[in-house]
């Protein structure tokens, strides 16, 4: 794996245990309780969370297969990524999931099965960029639903930036 990918790959796997810890020992009715009917419960969070990572992996698969054909990123892109950052971190700032991510999204309701299920998804995104050719590092390979076409590198950034985008809306949820 080329070396800045592993190093993204290590800050992504440290925010997401960051972001798990607090939640460790919460039974079951707390991880799955609303504080309000229109509020997503920990566990709905998570399961977001997990959710969106599995289906973007499976993309970066499925693009994976012919990385020497597509274009690569730029300028463009590298402006797109901050811009993306910056959505990700102001506060009160509140993006709708896409559809996709939502009809995909089956709530895990224990803390075994969330922790097994971001630790697989984890272990497979692992497998990919170890998989990823050197010559793939600046291809248009993953889709974001607002900044459009980016590289595996921006991929992992968004990951961390979406854990990130989350983090105060989990931290309300720690005293309900």
């Amino acid at each position: 794996m080329h070396p800045s990918l592993q190093a993204l790959f290590n800050q992504l796997e440290v925010r997401r245990k960051t972001t798990l810890e607090p939640f460790r020992s919460f039974s079951p009715e707390q991880l799955n309780h609303r504080p309000q009917p229109n509020q997503w419960s920990v566990a709905e969070v998570l399961s977001h969370l997990i959710t969106a990572e599995q289906l973007s992996v499976a993309y970066l698969t499925k693009k994976m297969q012919g990385v020497d054909d597509l274009p690569r990123t730029g300028l463009i892109e590298e402006l797109k990524m901050g811009l993306l950052i910056i959505s990700q971190r102001l506060p009160g700032l509140k993006f709708k999931a896409p559809k996709r991510v939502v009809d995909s999204t089956t709530v895990l309701t224990s803390w075994h099965e969330i922790e097994g299920a971001w630790n697989a998804v984890r272990q497979d995104l692992y497998a990919l960029l170890e998989r990823l050719p050197p010559n793939g590092m600046d291809r248009k390979i993953y889709r974001h639903p607002m900044a459009g076409y980016l590289n595996i590198r921006h991929t992992l950034v968004f990951f961390r930036e979406h854990l990130i985008h989350h983090g105060p809306q989990l931290r309300r949820l720690l005293n309900p």
